[in-house]
């Protein structure tokens, strides 16, 4: 029996696992030689070591013995059971393509939108770089692999990322990215490097977004620092993260995972980018939902103080939070109370998801939603499970309804 079974669920956050040259494989030859290889964090099962040139030999000899791993009658012949277990590398579809639509199917899940692990941080630091060829020739190879990994099975999402830093050259990657098949469209939860994320200049590309029908999604990750790093010293030791190195974000950076977000969204609905796109839907992906209840609070309290004297908000049509219900959609984490978010924000704004196959998602997100949901109603249950998952992927949601 699959991990979920009983009601269609769809998956609004799952990854892959790149492997050490997927973003140089997947580059044109002008930016190829300046993508270097992977170098993946402390805890991780292929942490490196040593001599640079020693390390990628020993990482491709590590991912050809994982792969012949996975592909063992013993490795396999308990799947079903380890579905939930397995995690990072060891997970069944994780760097494997071949492997992922097996994966859904023990899983249960009806679909998956899928982004990248290890990339976030990279492209956003490529887009902050003043380097524009760089920063769209990186995005280029991910959405290239991206696409490539999705279309081992048509359950499988592809996120494609379009950076924002250039007007003329967002647009144009826009139109790439929808071409070549994205389901969603992946753009940093912070500021773009020198305008704002409202800025008209960018109305090309949430115009071509909505007509397209597929959303703009953020992305934990992709942030820069979310604190001062003055903040962890702090005289202590180093407290480890999920996966046992120093490199993931804690307790004390956690709490600084809605910052960006929520700044970028709430200039966003003031300055009308969703009274000027009312189709347009925007994910806002393991970056938790904790948050939202009092963030809509908040923006409603600014409006009533600031709309006397500001235009832009008297030349909205709707409250800040019929916006956030109407166009925003939110995948909470596995503690988050869903049950309470719900009850506070409305059934409209809450998605599942696994983070499948990261550890932080943990080993029973169904249960622990599940049990944050408590007494609430089938029909939010089903908002939750299906369909405000339907209606923030548009044209995707059309195609695994066919």
């Amino acid at each position: 029996m699959p991990y979920s079974s009983g009601r269609v669920v769809h998956d609004a956050d799952a990854h892959i696992m790149e492997t050490p040259t997927w973003l140089r494989d997947h580059a044109d030859p002008a930016v190829r030689d300046r993508i270097e290889p992977l170098r993946y964090p402390g805890g991780n099962e292929l942490r490196q070591t040593g001599d640079p040139e020693a390390q990628q030999r020993d990482l491709v000899a590590a991912f050809d013995r994982l792969a012949e791993r996975h592909a063992s009658a013993e490795y396999q012949a308990v799947e079903a059971e380890e579905i939930m277990l397995r995690k990072n590398f060891a997970a069944t579809g994780a760097f494997l393509p071949e492997d992922r639509g097996r994966a859904l199917d023990l899983l249960g899940f009806s679909s998956q939108l899928v982004f990248n692990t290890f990339h976030n941080r990279r492209l956003h630091d490529w887009e902050h770089s003043g380097d524009l060829d760089l920063a769209y020739g990186a995005a280029r190879a991910h959405n290239r692999g991206m696409v490539e990994f999705c279309a081992a099975d048509p359950r499988l999402l592809p996120s494609c990322y379009v950076p924002l830093v250039d007007f003329d050259r967002a647009a144009a990657m826009t139109d790439e990215a929808l071409a070549d098949g994205a389901a969603a469209l992946l753009v940093a939860s912070g500021c773009p490097p020198g305008h704002s994320p409202s800025h008209l200049g960018l109305d090309p590309v949430w115009a071509r977004a909505q007509e397209a029908g597929v959303p703009i999604v953020f992305h934990v990750g992709g942030t820069g620092d979310l604190i001062d790093p003055a903040y962890f010293r702090n005289g202590l030791p180093v407290p480890p993260d999920f996966h046992g190195g120093e490199e993931n974000f804690r307790s004390v950076d956690y709490m600084g995972i809605p910052g960006p977000p929520a700044q970028t969204l709430a200039t966003m609905i003031f300055d009308g980018v969703f009274e000027r796109f009312p189709e347009l839907r925007l994910g806002v992906i393991e970056q938790g939902a904790i948050w939202v209840p009092s963030w809509m609070r908040q923006m409603e309290s600014a409006f009533e103080a600031f709309a006397r004297h500001e235009e832009r908000l008297r030349a909205l049509s709707l409250r800040p939070s019929d916006y956030v219900r109407r166009q925003l959609r939110f995948t909470p984490y596995p503690t988050d109370d869903v049950g309470w978010i719900t009850e506070q924000a409305g059934p409209e704004v809450c998605l599942f998801s696994s983070d499948y196959p990261h550890v932080e998602g943990g080993r029973r997100p169904l249960e622990r939603f599940e049990a944050s949901l408590g007494d609430a109603s089938d029909e939010v249950r089903q908002r939750f499970y299906r369909d405000n998952f339907l209606d923030l992927m548009g044209r995707s949601a059309a195609a695994l309804a066919a």
